[in-house]
């Protein structure tokens, strides 16, 4: 016998409200989720498995409507594959560019923990206007080329 999650138990499973996986469900990402004689949304483990690919696409900025898209494209069948290939090319090139972009965050973030660990050591903010540049460790000189 399969095993079925309410959609309270289903979001706690998930770490999500319930409000989420309703708004997914009316926003067409949930066509293979069943339902009772009643109405009420049935969960399965394989449910649950697309809700976490769902969270994962979400998680790269893609639009809830793209997203939909491929789901549509799965219930079509192997017509689609080349297309759910070419999407997850996609999403992986902008999660890259997504991480490119937080290391340059963290350069930044890095370089500003340095200077005011320095600042606060010298109480004042002025005394990078007079260090040495022999004084820079030579790793934060490369945090702010790289920022």
């Amino acid at each position: 016998m399969l095993m079925t999650y309410s959609i309270g138990e289903t979001a706690k499973k998930m770490g999500m409200s319930t409000s989420t996986l309703r708004y997914y469900d009316k926003a067409g990402l949930l066509p293979f989720v069943e339902r009772s004689a009643g109405g009420i949304r049935m969960f399965n483990e394989s449910d649950i498995g697309w809700l976490g690919l769902i969270e994962c696409l979400k998680a790269t900025d893609m639009p809830i409507r793209d997203i939909k898209s491929f789901i549509d494209w799965h219930m079509e069948g192997d017509s689609t594959l080349e297309q759910r290939r070419d999407m997850f090319y996609e999403r992986k090139q902008a999660v890259e560019a997504q991480i490119e972009a937080l290391k340059k965050t963290l350069n930044t973030i890095n370089y500003k923990c340095w200077f005011y660990d320095t600042a606060v050591a010298a109480g004042t903010a002025d005394v990078h206007i007079h260090m040495d540049p022999a004084d820079i460790p030579e790793k934060i000189k490369n945090l702010k080329e790289q920022m």
